[in-house]
């Protein structure tokens, strides 16, 4: 049974469907509400060569993707630098990909409940764990009923109600920022030219880029404040000035200029608090965490969605390994359950090395941006530099973002391929 229809807890019940183990999917949000929560939207190299692993590419062609351009960083209303999309250069590198998440998992829901081995119940929360025997044997939900398993698999997100009730502790490495997300629908293709780009100026950082189902996603970067009293969040809530003017403000002309005359199109923003931590263990007999229940992460280049897939791509392959027939040939349902909980703690020694070290790389990148943020005179003087620092700094952080986009670890077990990034059909 797995708990949570995020991209980990979906793309592990298909996988396991398709090869014909039978699995319960269960979610609490109802279907027309999946595509309201904020989703992140770009899956890296690493992240696609699981879904190869997992046999789920080629992406359904009814799911809005289209390849990132490129990454652009602008600061003083100067562009540093701009570099194309894939940043490695091999014969086999694919770039960036983004997709509509909402989308896509409704595809992977449609196909889950076409397959006979698959069980998808939405709208249905689980309350809680039953336990037996000192092992975790299935969830309690909501309505009532008790649904047995010999397997929970908690994907349930960073405020993990299973992990809570598992008392599986979350140790929280803290983030000193949180994020305003904005949706704008503008009237017109936006001057992003396709690119990621991040821009930073006296007020704020901000960064932007074309949604793969139309429309412009933008994040304000927020310092967290231990208190309320005083935050940078209340001076900004405050403040009268318009939201479409404040980015105009930061931004090069003709991103200003567009993003003036598209203001009407600004959604209102939605507050993202930033939380990063590992559990202290990932499994307990029975019960295994994936995705942000296991490893919540910062949304420093999208890999949340990409670790979640990782996580996924590997508890396949050891879970489909622990139920094959052969491994379970002649042995008693004790001696089954003991391969189980083997299984889980091999998922988590494969996975965990890879997530620490990536939020660890996330949050060295979050500093440098914080640097930017508040020294002005750095800022002034890469900005005034640019045709002579860009290309020194395009180069040193293209190197530092080799981890995040190929991944540290591979998901896959020595019979497997998915440690670098594949070309798709």
């Amino acid at each position: 049974m797995i708990v949570g229809a995020g991209p980990a807890g979906t793309s592990l019940a298909l996988r396991l469907a398709r090869a014909d183990q039978a699995v319960t999917l269960v979610e609490a949000s109802p279907p027309e509400s999946l595509d309201r929560q904020f989703r992140g939207e770009a899956l890296m190299p690493h992240g696609l060569a699981a879904l190869e692993a997992m046999g789920l590419l080629p992406l359904p062609a009814a799911v809005p993707q289209r390849p990132l351009a490129g990454w652009r960083f602008v600061l003083e209303q100067r562009e540093l630098f701009r570099l194309a999309e894939p940043l490695e250069v091999s014969p086999a590198a694919v770039p960036c990909t983004l997709i509509s998440q909402p989308a896509l998992l409704g595809q992977w829901l449609r196909e889950l409940q076409s397959l006979p081995a698959a069980q998808v119940l939405l709208a249905q929360r689980a309350t809680g764990l039953l336990w037996g025997g000192g092992r975790v044997r299935g969830v309690q939900l909501a309505d009532g009923r008790a649904l047995e398993a010999s397997l929970v698999v908690a994907a349930d997100g960073r405020g993990s109600r299973l992990r809570q009730q598992a008392e599986l502790t979350l140790l929280r490495t803290g983030s000193p920022i949180d994020l305003l997300w904005f949706r704008l629908d503008g009237h017109d293709p936006s001057p992003l030219d396709g690119c990621f780009t991040t821009v930073v100026g006296p007020t704020g950082l901000f960064s932007a880029f074309d949604s793969a189902s139309g429309g412009v996603q933008l994040g304000w970067v927020v310092d967290r404040q231990p208190s309320a009293s005083g935050s940078r969040r209340n001076a900004l809530e405050s403040d009268a000035t318009p939201w479409a003017e404040r980015f105009a403000a930061l931004s090069p002309a003709r991103l200003a200029a567009w993003l003036r005359a598209s203001a009407d199109g600004l959604q209102e923003p939605v507050p993202l608090r930033v939380e990063v931590g590992q559990a202290k263990r990932w499994w307990r007999p029975g019960l295994l965490l994936l995705g942000d229940a296991a490893h919540p992460m910062s949304p420093v280049r999208a890999q949340g969605i990409n670790l979640a897939l990782r996580d996924a791509c590997t508890a396949a392959e050891e879970l489909l390994a622990a139920l094959s027939p052969a491994a379970g040939a002649a042995e008693a349902e004790e001696e089954g359950a003991e391969r189980l909980d083997r299984a889980l703690a091999r998922i988590e020694a494969r996975r965990r090395p890879e997530s620490e070290t990536l939020q660890r790389l996330q949050a060295d990148e979050t500093r440098r941006g914080n640097l930017l943020r508040h020294q002005g005179w750095l800022r002034r003087t890469l900005a005034l530099g640019a045709p002579w620092l860009g290309p020194l700094v395009a180069g040193r952080w293209r190197q530092q973002q080799t981890p995040l986009r190929l991944g540290v670890t591979s998901p896959m077990g020595a019979s497997g391929a998915a440690g670098s990034p594949v070309r798709r059909q």
